[in-house]
């Protein structure tokens, strides 16, 4: 075997190391550090005649088993040659020594293959742990080592919860720090909050530095947001702040002012097929996008296809669409992250509107759950869910119903009076207009 200095040795694979440690049977060797493996070579080749020529060959391993154990586990298609060093992953613990296999060339190749075989499978092993230990560091709130450099930007969060703090919104960049989950779900973060915190430098795989606290959001201390009532137990009343329309559309003119709704409304637009709800729902999308002070997102869950690209096209995007060709979990999973954001916009004291097209897609249970985020906090923000349904699902303060036998003949506003109403209208348009409200009712009633 021809000797290696110290330049080519720490240069070189764990894997590589390993077999040549067991080629000059460095007893312990898997226990050492990388540093200290390299030493213990070193020392070996020394021990056999410096440079190695008047050394004593091994009668257990010929030379040219060395370099077909380091073939082997070069070639392993897991990478075997790019694991972790041993010195960064902490000791290895030393397997029971296996018995040698016959001598010279058929125990040697065999035992060399063994040896290769045994490196990769652990330095597979060590290769994956950082990657779960990296999740749980990303999380710490441990001081990291030396000084701490901070980032300050905006947070857009990922479809599985994670997310990034962009330092130049909203275009991505190489110097955007990692969030976790984890984190995510501590501070309630949602896409838009500005954030700023002290940021590690990348591990090994990893492209992107991490956050490894928040401590401020939105200029507010995050602690102090932490510490604040849950979302579920803050005081709720109802809607008494209407959301005005202002549309010369007849559909959407009639509801504004037969059936009227406001900030922290629950609204369903409900009617059977062709009756004009998705169309309805579009164009209430499109006035609120239109206001400033009003968050707004869309969610479709179990539409047709085409109606997806046509969603696409108009002035809010679907933060999610599922076709009814999705599964129920799918149309589910579609749903919840838009309600939990906007659950946090109100808790900081901001109004969400999220429109759902359709109910129908969801199973029961989520549908009331995500009827029942909508709320009207007592001196903060607000959700207001306006979904649509083939049939009110329960707890509504509005129910808006549209005729689909009027608006096939063409003729509009097609809203079915007798099935619609508000839940104390006088809330939102006053005494006077929760009376005019109800004369026109009853006068179609008798019609």
């Amino acid at each position: 075997m021809s000797v290696l200095d110290r330049s080519a040795l720490e240069a070189s694979p764990l894997a590589d190391l390993h077999a040549i440690a067991s080629e000059l049977s460095i007893d312990g060797y898997r226990r050492l550090r990388r540093a200290e493996l390299v030493d213990a070579i070193l020392n070996k080749q020394e021990g056999r005649g410096g440079a190695g020529a008047d050394a004593e060959p091994d009668q257990d391993v010929e030379p040219v088993e060395v370099a077909e154990a380091v073939d082997v586990a070069e070639s392993d298609g897991d990478g075997a040659s790019a694991a972790p060093s041993a010195d960064e992953e902490g000791e290895e613990e030393e397997p029971a020594p296996r018995r040698r296999r016959g001598r010279r060339g058929g125990r040697g190749r065999s035992a060399a293959r063994d040896e290769a075989e045994d490196t990769q499978a652990e330095d597979k092993q060590a290769e994956e742990q950082p990657r779960a230990e990296a999740e749980a560091e990303r999380d710490a709130e441990a001081e990291p080592d030396g000084g701490e450099e901070t980032v300050e930007g905006v947070v857009e969060l990922l479809a599985n919860g994670s997310g990034f703090v962009r330092v130049d919104p909203p275009d991505p960049s190489d110097d955007d720090v990692y969030i976790s989950s984890a984190q995510v779900k501590r501070c309630e973060l949602v896409s838009g909050d500005r954030v700023a915190g002290p940021k590690r430098a990348p591990r090994r795989s990893e492209r992107f530095a991490s956050v490894i606290r928040i401590e401020t959001i939105n200029g507010r201390p995050a602690a102090e947001l932490a510490d604040s009532v849950r979302f579920d137990d803050l005081p709720a009343a109802f809607p008494d702040e209407r959301l005005k329309i202002g549309s010369d559309d007849p559909t959407l003119k009639a509801i504004e002012w037969l059936t009227p709704f406001g900030k922290g409304s629950r609204v369903t637009l409900v009617g059977g097929p062709q009756a004009g709800k998705t169309e309805a729902l579009r164009r209430l999308v499109a006035v609120f996008a239109a206001q400033k002070e009003l968050t707004v997102s869309l969610v479709l869950a179990g539409v047709r296809p085409e109606e997806i690209s046509e969603w696409n096209g108009g002035p809010v995007a679907p933060a999610a669409a599922v076709s009814f060709a999705g599964s129920e979990d799918a149309r589910n999973a579609a749903v919840e992250p838009a309600i939990d954001q906007a659950r946090r916009l109100a808790a900081r004291g901001s109004d969400a509107v999220v429109f759902i097209d359709t109910l129908d897609g969801c199973s029961p249970q989520l549908a009331r759950k995500a009827l029942g985020a909508a709320r009207n906090v007592v001196g903060g923000g607000s959700v207001t869910i306006i979904a649509t349904a083939s049939a009110p699902i329960g707890g509504e303060t509005t129910v808006i119903t549209l005729d689909a036998a009027v608006a096939g003949t063409g003729r509009f506003p097609a809203l079915d009076l007798g099935a619609s109403g508000t839940m104390r209208p006088e809330l939102l348009v006053g005494a006077a207009g929760a009376e005019a409200i109800a004369r026109t009712r009853a006068e179609a009633a008798e019609d």
